[in-house]
């Protein structure tokens, strides 16, 4: 063998060479090189599996580090269900809970929760570009359109689009430095009123810096734990507090692609694009429309408002429509609303926050767009349009392929919860909505469930998060063409 020599050539091959015969041979590869190369492989083949891979792994890894010993309180190890539902809600950024958030975990799992809701709080597919940049050390067409159709799903379906498009392609590196810079900056400007007011309250300095992180984190992430046994009870009239609250959700809740509309120019509004109009638009007006609503439904329910004066009211009114929107936190027991007032709440919870955002739901962009459509038909009009820009039918389509598949979800998840748990159907209706919607809040109807109806709930929760749009893209083997047209007929609608 002392004739023989080896050689590298490039392509992954070495050569074998003796007396001028080469024998080729596949050079080593590094168990890192292995890993990057299938991460390639998968995001091209399908960035909608790749993300909820990404998205099912970390749940799955969160599971095993909540079953742990060190994570709980008592140093027992957590029931399966508790800990899958607990990984759930926390990568999925929901705020149900099937264990005492405030007692159950050690600070060991504080920890893991703090962690998880930021993790999942941005985004789906952001968080699966984020991975293969860290991988692969670069930012690839691949993972841009990705991260792009994270901020706007159509992408998924219609590929690029021009002037319309929320992130444009060159900007997505941007973006995604966007996601990570305010959702440090938003977190610690809210620790930071939180901070003074906990310990005006009595509550010691080293906790009391613990929990204003971890309030601000959970309003920022749309996810509402508490981490005292009162939770919001002691600051319940304290308005700097909640309004700090308010002010973190209601930023988490517009979406990335806002947020960083915002960062560009926000002395320039008429720059801004279609869909960070109907994104603030539509969540300004929901607010002012649940407020409302619950000033009338509930301010003389002696449960609720009802002992409350007008200003008081309207505070608490207005904080409540700002949390069923996905917030998660409140004031009051929700088993205590009128029937009217769950119905709201159920609305407001299904409709969520802007896309691409802290927030679940079926989006305010959604039903901008249906009831833009529905403006467009009775005005007898054949395109959609809203501020000078004309919105494509496909658009629409979308729209109502995520209504849809949320109603769809939502009600399977009903009818299992109820066959399971025997409870009333307003009861059961709200906790499954909160948990489609990612909101959090809940009638204690959650907290009671038996394992097989923590398991539906836990599905429902990772259905809303990882979002129809994305699950049905992933589900398809892939985009087929239609080279052709067949004859058209009218069916008879309405």
């Amino acid at each position: 063998m002392s004739n023989w020599q080896w050689s590298q050539v490039n392509r992954g091959f070495q050569v074998l060479s003796r007396s001028g015969t080469e024998y080729f041979f596949p050079r080593p590869v590094s168990l890192l090189v292995r890993v990057r190369d299938g991460v390639d492989s998968l995001a091209h083949k399908s960035p909608s599996r790749f993300a909820i891979l990404v998205f099912s792994a970390l749940i799955m890894v969160f599971t095993v580090l909540f079953s742990l010993p060190i994570a709980s309180a008592d140093r027992a190890i957590t029931p399966l269900h508790d800990a899958v539902f607990t990984a759930v809600s926390v990568i999925c950024v929901t705020g149900l809970a099937t264990v005492d958030m405030a007692t159950h975990w050690s600070p060991f799992g504080n920890i893991l929760v703090f962690v998880g809701v930021n993790i999942g709080g941005i985004g789906v597919l952001t968080l699966a570009s984020l991975m293969g940049l860290v991988i692969s050390r670069r930012l690839g067409l691949r993972a841009k359109l990705m991260a792009a159709s994270d901020s706007n799903p159509s992408r998924i379906h219609a590929g690029p689009v021009n002037e319309g498009q929320t992130v444009r392609l060159g900007e997505v590196g941007s973006l995604l430095l966007t996601v990570a810079i305010s959702a440090i900056v938003i977190e610690i400007a809210v620790a930071g009123l939180l901070f003074p007011r906990m310990l005006q309250a009595g509550v010691p300095l080293g906790e009391a810096f613990w929990h204003s992180f971890y309030y601000a984190a959970m309003a920022f992430t749309n996810t509402g734990f508490n981490p005292n046994i009162g939770g919001l009870a002691p600051f319940a009239d304290d308005y700097w507090f909640l309004g700090a609250l308010m002010i973190g959700v209601f930023l988490g809740s517009l979406g990335f692609p806002v947020i960083y509309a915002f960062a560009r120019g926000w002395r320039r509004p008429r720059r801004w694009s279609v869909h960070v109009k109907l994104t603030l638009v539509t969540t300004v007006a929901l607010m002012v429309f649940g407020m409302v609503l619950y000033i009338v439904l509930e301010f003389d329910n002696p449960n609720t408002f009802g002992s409350l004066n007008a200003g008081d009211t309207i505070f608490q009114s207005l904080f409540m429509s700002v949390m069923t929107r996905s917030g998660g936190f409140a004031t009051i027991e929700i088993s205590d609303l009128n029937g009217s007032s769950l119905l709201l709440s159920d609305m407001l919870m299904f409709i969520g926050g802007g896309s691409a955002s802290t927030a679940g739901g079926i989006k305010v962009t959604t039903l901008a767009i249906l009831f833009l459509a529905a403006f467009a038909e009775a005005r007898g009009k054949q395109e959609m349009e809203a501020f000078g820009r004309r919105i494509p039918s496909d658009i629409l389509r979308l729209s109502v392929s995520v209504v849809l598949w949320g109603a769809t979800t939502v009600a399977v998840a009903s009818i299992l919860i109820l066959h399971i748990s025997k409870q009333p159907f307003d009861l059961v209706l709200f906790d499954v909505i909160s948990a489609f919607a990612t909101c959090g809040l809940s009638t204690g109807l959650t907290g009671d469930l038996p394992p097989e109806g923590v398991y539906v709930m836990a599905a429902t929760m990772f259905m809303g998060r990882v979002g129809t749009v994305t699950l049905a893209a992933a589900l398809a083997a892939s985009h087929s063409r239609q080279l052709f047209k067949r004859p058209e007929e009218r069916p008879i609608v309405g």
